[in-house]
């Protein structure tokens, strides 16, 4: 996509979103995330009525007393996009495939925290960290950050990996950001053995998670012989989709891994949302926040 061509989808993106952002997502962003950036200033010991969850272990073991840690509050967030660009994310057999949807949700968020005055940055990864661009404030930032996401999407000469590698772009984004910030990680999550980074970047942040599912990947229609592709290794397999025993197999593969996946989240506090490409995103974010807001109010 030449400068002119993307530049003309930047804005297009920035116009489709801009109704949500203003009227609907706006309010519910603030409600949930404004002012829930912590940042330490001192220990005291313990009183009854505190959080237990902000006990110094260390420092109560040395006192031989319980102390807790103090945290004021941040006049300003940061808010950490995530985002899956491997190749799996180019699968879609509906409205869209996920890694435009993934677009459309990451610059909606972005543009939220600048409406709100926070800063925004972005990590996309595959594999490896593809870009890394540090969080700042300001209209022309978020653009840059649409702008970014867009030519990994579609710029010809630009080729993502093929492979997906969650948890070194979580080990990447806690070393580098050193004040809590609030994370949302865009994904497929077709990966393996990112569960320790995933616990370690909860403690650290507010970590929410995004999954992308196409429904044909749940669900396989009667359609007689097909030849499916792995989009991370190329593997190629012959599956003939009248046979209900073969549809149901596939339908129960999913199922067993959309709940391992959920069992995960669930375990490690972490928030998640799952969105598909055949239907709006805009409800089930809007569903989230809403219900979010009520839990820490």
């Amino acid at each position: 996509m030449e400068t002119k061509e993307l530049l003309k989808k930047v804005r297009q993106i920035e116009i489709s979103i801009r109704g949500v952002v203003n009227e609907v997502f706006a309010g519910e962003y603030h409600s949930v995330f404004k002012g829930r950036g912590m940042e330490f200033a001192e220990v005291r010991e313990y009183q009854p009525g505190d959080d237990v969850r902000t006990i110094d272990w260390n420092v109560s073991a040395r006192m031989n007393h319980p102390y807790v840690k103090v945290f004021d509050e941040e006049r300003e967030l940061t808010v950490m996009v995530l985002f899956d660009a491997s190749s799996s994310e180019s699968f879609g057999s509906r409205n869209q495939i996920k890694g435009e949807l993934a677009i459309e949700i990451a610059a909606l968020l972005a543009s939220s925290a600048i409406r709100n005055n926070d800063k925004v940055g972005l990590i996309i990864f595959s594999d490896h960290i593809e870009k890394f661009v540090a969080p700042r404030k300001g209209r022309k930032h978020v653009l840059r950050v649409i702008r970014e996401l867009l030519y990994v999407a579609t710029a010809p000469e630009y080729q993502a990996s093929s492979q997906t590698d969650i948890a070194s772009a979580l080990e990447y984004m806690n070393q580098i950001l050193k004040r809590r910030a609030t994370v949302f990680l865009i994904s497929d999550f077709m990966a393996e053995d990112f569960d320790k980074d995933l616990q370690i970047a909860n403690r650290r942040h507010d970590l929410v998670a995004i999954r992308l599912i196409d429904p044909l990947e749940e669900r396989l229609p009667d359609v007689g012989l097909i030849e499916l592709e792995d989009l991370e290794t190329g593997e190629t397999l012959l599956l003939d989709t009248s046979y209900q025993e073969i549809r149901q197999s596939v339908t129960e593969n999913a199922l067993t891994q959309k709940n391992q996946l959920d069992k995960k989240f669930k375990s490690i506090g972490i928030d998640y949302i799952d969105i598909y490409t055949h239907q709006s995103y805009i409800k089930p974010l809007t569903r989230f926040f809403r219900a979010r807001a009520k839990r820490f109010h």
